[in-house]
């Protein structure tokens, strides 16, 4: 398998992703957040949107279009705008709305799947720091004259996945764990609410902030 990189630089990119997926960030608050408000199910299908949006920027990467976003000056400013309003939207949303809305009177949750999952495609897509991460990291562990280079970083990125998803899992799964005590505690529960928001609020400000170089 010419994809594969040989074991020493695969147990090194395996211990730096498990450190940098244990790191909190727009994904992983959102994971929760959607956990604590709608349950289990929504926090999964959020999960795998944000899953899915790090498969999409694997590509990228490996066929170079990342490095044509970063290098247009327009497109760039589009894109960390972009990711940067949509934090603000949800942090918005999470003051408007919050526990006060936890679960519809009929019991379904008032995020859709197909909603949970947009939006941690969107989170994760709109962020123009994990375009960056991924130019920048991935490539650290092949070599650009290899010849399997373009299969290498796509077994990489989708390697990242699959590693970081017991870590994922764990979250969603804690946080729905905690979200029926949290119930029967609403004070405690509207104060996450203003700490999502403000989280997101800072993630949005990093993201504006955020230089191509």
């Amino acid at each position: 398998m010419d994809f594969v990189p040989s074991l020493p630089v695969f147990l090194a990119f395996s211990l730096a992703l498990l450190l940098l997926a244990i790191t909190p960030g727009p994904d992983m608050t959102l994971w929760i957040s959607r956990s604590l408000r709608d349950g289990r199910v929504i926090g999964l299908m959020t999960l795998a949107g944000t899953s899915f949006g790090i498969s999409i920027h694997t590509m990228l990467v490996a066929f170079g279009i990342s490095a044509l976003i970063v290098a247009s000056p327009t497109a760039f400013l589009l894109l960390k705008t972009g990711g940067a309003a949509y934090l603000l939207w949800l942090a918005l949303q999470a003051i408007r709305h919050g526990s006060n809305f936890v679960i519809k009177a009929d019991g379904a949750a008032v995020v859709s799947k197909k909603g949970a999952f947009l939006n941690g495609l969107w989170v994760n897509l709109l962020n123009p720091k994990v375009i960056i991460f991924f130019m920048t990291f991935l490539p650290q562990f092949v070599t650009a004259t290899d010849p399997n280079v373009t299969g290498k970083l796509i077994f990489l990125g989708l390697w990242s996945i699959i590693l970081s998803l017991p870590i994922g899992l764990g979250i969603v799964y804690g946080a729905d764990f905690m979200s029926t005590w949290l119930q029967a505690n609403r004070r405690v529960l509207r104060g996450i609410d203003y700490t999502f928001a403000g989280v997101f609020s800072v993630f949005a400000l990093k993201i504006f902030m955020t230089q191509a170089k």
